[in-house]
């Protein structure tokens, strides 16, 4: 396996992940259906569908504090969607703080050293 940047690994499934649960709570807590929900996050009616049969980014799983605040910014999206991005950025950055993009790193990248804290940075 080859050396890959925190970076990489945010692109490859966090931030797939990020939109999974948006979507999923998009549809569970607010009710809306798959097609407003694909509008809302600007991706399509199969990726919706995918994240919520687990079929696309499952290798992540969020827990505690960042599966509230993702609800939260669900709630904050759906009432402006303007707030996408900054949302998603924000989402980001709670997982870095969570040591979750380094759990993640350390499991797909062998290399990273033990203690490893650059993720966090």
């Amino acid at each position: 396996m080859s050396t890959q940047m925190p970076q990489e690994i945010e692109v490859w499934y966090v931030l797939p992940a990020i939109r999974r649960e948006l979507a999923k709570s998009m549809i569970k807590d607010y009710k809306l259906s798959q097609k407003e929900t694909s509008k809302i996050l600007n991706i399509t009616e199969s990726a919706v569908s995918q994240y919520v049969k687990s079929k696309r980014a499952k290798e992540v799983e969020f827990k505690g504090d960042a599966s509230k605040k993702i609800k939260e910014a669900a709630g904050r999206i759906i009432a402006d969607n303007k707030l996408l991005m900054k949302e998603i950025y924000d989402l980001s950055g709670v997982v870095k703080v969570s040591k979750l993009l380094c759990e993640i790193h350390m499991q797909h990248d062998k290399s990273v050293a033990k203690g490893c804290d650059i993720c966090l940075k």
